[in-house]
């Protein structure tokens, strides 16, 4: 079969497999042949090969028969489906919420940041210029709120198994941030992140002088960054992979062969061709046709437990 199409359930109250047999019907009646169907997880996702009916076509009747439902979908071709190259964005991506956010809030100034962080997010602001008017009221502030900040970060659902099963299938990964690389470097080093790259506050004397240091982390160079390990690496483009939320990842996850919004402002959703809205970071897994059998995690983490 050409193409497949992946369910990931999230809702407690209906067997998935009644999204299955719904889901089929409809394609068998709009005529696509069904082939056959696997499940990568009992009772929560599974993979529908079909062909005779083009992506388009299939994807376009899955959003409308799922548009109430709490599941999620992509229908993809089977050629290239397991990707080689993963580079993910941190903020509300990896770890739960925005750290620069987290920082101002103890500095006190949280909600000033905060508000300048959501349009930014949503594209309303450029990228670079939130970024610098934000890291200008940090002028002065305690660089010990780092450390702080950090020991408070939470991880998304999902983040260790995801890192963890593609690090032991050998997929290079890459943690590419516009926030700072004090946080992506400990991120890294907690899931087993290959690369990270994120902005550089200057601290003079352990306080913030309100500057950040070039070159700096936009949405460009998360894209160049994404292009260039594949170069590097010898990944074609549509062996890629990329996941994020906010304005600054749409170039990335356009330019990968398989780009996921995650949680994302509605400007990234109507973007991107493939979402995460109602299930966790291990659905990036059932979209390459992981089983949940094939799962790893770091010895120790909190998804071992």
């Amino acid at each position: 079969m050409d193409n497949v199409l992946t369910l990931v359930s999230a809702d407690p109250s209906r067997p998935a497999e009644d999204y299955v047999a719904q889901i089929c019907s409809q394609l068998a009646r709009a005529g696509a042949e069904i082939g056959r169907q696997s499940w990568l997880a009992e009772d929560k996702a599974c993979d529908i090969f079909f062909t005779n009916l083009s992506l388009d076509a299939a994807a376009t009747l899955v959003r409308q028969a799922l548009a109430t439902a709490p599941v999620d979908a992509l229908t993809q071709a089977t050629a290239n489906r397991r990707k080689k190259l993963l580079v993910a964005d941190m903020d509300s991506t990896i770890v739960a919420g925005e750290t620069l956010d987290d920082l101002a809030e103890l500095a006190g100034i949280g909600a000033k940041i905060a508000a300048i962080t959501a349009r930014a997010m949503n594209g309303e602001i450029p990228f670079r210029d939130a970024l610098r008017e934000r890291v200008a009221m940090l002028r002065g502030v305690d660089a010990g709120y780092l450390e702080e900040t950090a020991q408070a970060l939470r991880l998304n659902p999902g983040a260790e198994i995801l890192i963890g099963t593609l690090s032991a299938a050998g997929v290079h990964t890459a943690l590419v941030s516009g926030g700072f690389d004090f946080f992506t470097a400990r991120v890294a080093r907690q899931l087993g992140f290959e690369v990270n790259k994120g902005n550089r506050i200057e601290i003079v004397n352990n306080r913030f002088t309100g500057e950040i240091l070039a070159p700096v982390i936009t949405k460009d160079v998360k894209r160049q960054t994404l292009v260039a390990l594949a170069a590097e690496h010898r990944i074609a483009m549509i062996e890629t992979l990329a996941v994020g939320d906010g304005a600054n990842d749409l170039p990335m996850l356009q330019a990968a062969g398989l780009g996921v919004a995650y949680y994302a402002k509605p400007v990234v959703v109507a973007a991107a061709r493939a979402q995460v809205a109602h299930t966790d970071l291990t659905t990036l897994l059932y979209y390459q046709g992981y089983g949940q059998s094939a799962f790893v995690s770091p010895p120790g983490s909190v998804e071992n437990q």
